[in-house]
């Protein structure tokens, strides 16, 4: 008999999140698997962002369950999010400190071992050595962003949350980075919830997509075949029309 396959690193059932009378999350059901990036995509104001910060603990969901590594969120969140972490191009790190007092700061808060060492592998790695002393806040846009993915490696997740990861570097770092996260992934069980607005990147790195509606996912699949399955003929003319539909539809929530 062949062994139990590993449980989802994230798995979502039926999340939900309103404000008021507005429903920005709407019944949302999906997993990730260990070794798997899932691309989640849809037009400004689908529920994107909604569902990472009820992921994240951020924000608590009008009904539905969350677990990480089955554990349950609204259980046990400190356990829940212990191997979890994520990145943001709209959630800076404290301006006033230096990128290596950042790194240093959260590694202790997650518990890193060998701190000292993983700050310089990831100092490195991210190119930013050179910065060590400076103050996260003067740092241009992209190097703001890849002190932001170095934080979001610190304690070697086992689900990471990347919300538009790449969107203030420039092709050539942006390339080098997604090169880097897969082969994190296909290196060990970490499971990556990466969203995005280039369907370049997520045809290049995801292994399924999701596409996101009015809080609803409409459709899923592999990037490279979705496009084909729908009668569009790329990827991007597909996000186009999803988002158009959702327009029609009377606006985005």
């Amino acid at each position: 008999m062949s062994p139990p396959s590993p449980p989802a690193v994230l798995r979502v059932e039926r999340l939900a999140k309103s404000f008021g009378d507005l429903q920005a999350v709407d019944g949302v059901s999906f997993h990730v698997a260990p070794g798997e990036i899932v691309g989640l995509v849809g037009p400004n104001g689908a529920g994107k962002t909604t569902t990472i910060n009820m992921i994240l603990g951020v924000l608590e969901p009008s009904a539905g369950r969350i677990e990480i590594e089955g554990v349950d969120l609204a259980v046990d969140r400190s356990r829940a999010l212990s191997s979890t972490n994520f990145a943001a191009v709209y959630a800076p790190l404290p301006g006033n400190l230096t990128v290596e007092q950042n790194l240093r700061v959260f590694g202790m808060l997650y518990a890193v071992d060998n701190l000292s060492a993983r700050v310089e592998r990831l100092l490195a790695v991210y190119d930013l050595l050179r910065y060590r002393r400076t103050k996260a806040g003067l740092l241009s846009s992209g190097e703001q962003t890849r002190l932001s993915l170095a934080k979001a490696m610190l304690n070697r997740p086992r689900l990471l949350l990347l919300d538009e990861p790449t969107a203030s570097i420039d092709p050539s770092n942006a390339r080098d980075i997604r090169a880097g996260i897969a082969k994190f992934v296909d290196s060990g069980h970490c499971g990556v919830l990466w969203t995005s607005h280039n369907m370049y990147e997520v045809q290049a790195v995801c292994d399924r997509v999701l596409f996101l509606s009015h809080g609803r996912i409409v459709l899923e699949g592999d990037p490279k075949t979705l496009p084909e399955e729908h009668g569009a003929a790329t990827l991007d003319d597909l996000f186009v029309n999803v988002a158009q539909e959702a327009l029609h539809a009377g606006g985005a929530t």
